[in-house]
């Protein structure tokens, strides 16, 4: 199998400006934020499910999921976050493992906006064996940049209002503990060129391990 980092970093950080740059390198960028948008799209894969777990309410005229009416309730409902969650979990990562294998590049990023949350890791003793994405991934790589400007550039990019971010902010690991059991860091809290520095030694760095391993 290809040689695979797991991406991850809070909202707002900087996930996609790394991916970007990485794929610019060569390498193979399997996105799940990208894979649920199309689960959930309209004649996506998962809306039938979801159409079943949660009504006609939360699916829009066009038939793909309303996503805004989604978050509101999963985050309101955390008995309806976990359904949602066992329907949509599954099918992420049964398209990711199928486009880790297709994979053609050098070596591959699979960009999990939870990697660690939902991705086995243990509270003590790391990654369990069969746990989420552990053991789709070879290394893990985590986007950072100070909070405030993770506030600033998810409400600017997405349009949320600044205490929903702060919501999804809660609901997600703090940088300190990401950074914790992080095996590389890529620091985003600068200009585009310290960025693409790091991007291009990381890349350096992922093509000789996939070498090594393979």
């Amino acid at each position: 199998m290809t040689f695979a980092v797991g991406l991850t970093g809070g909202i707002g950080s900087g996930k996609t400006a790394v991916s970007t740059r990485l794929a610019a390198h060569g390498a193979t960028v399997v996105d799940a934020d990208e894979i649920s948008r199309a689960l959930t799209a309209a004649g996506g894969a998962a809306v039938p499910a979801l159409r079943e777990a949660f009504g006609e309410r939360y699916v829009s005229a066009d038939g793909a999921l309303d996503r805004a009416a989604m978050r509101t309730l999963a985050f309101e409902d955390p008995a309806a976050r976990a359904r949602l969650e066992s329907i949509l979990h599954p099918a992420i990562r049964a398209e990711s493992d199928r486009a880790l294998a297709a994979a053609a590049g050098p070596y591959a990023v699979l960009v999990v906006p939870l990697l660690f949350e939902k991705g086995g890791y243990a509270e003590r003793g790391g990654y369990a064996e069969t746990g989420g994405y552990a053991r789709r991934v070879d290394r893990t790589l985590v986007v950072d940049c100070p909070e405030s400007l993770q506030l600033e550039r998810a409400a600017r990019r997405s349009g949320l209002d600044p205490e929903e971010v702060r919501r999804i902010m809660r609901a997600q690991w703090p940088r300190w503990r990401r950074l914790q059991v992080a095996d590389d860091v890529v620091w985003n809290g600068g200009g585009l060129d310290e960025l693409e520095a790091q991007c291009a030694a990381l890349d350096a760095r992922y093509r000789e391990a996939a070498r090594r391993a393979g």
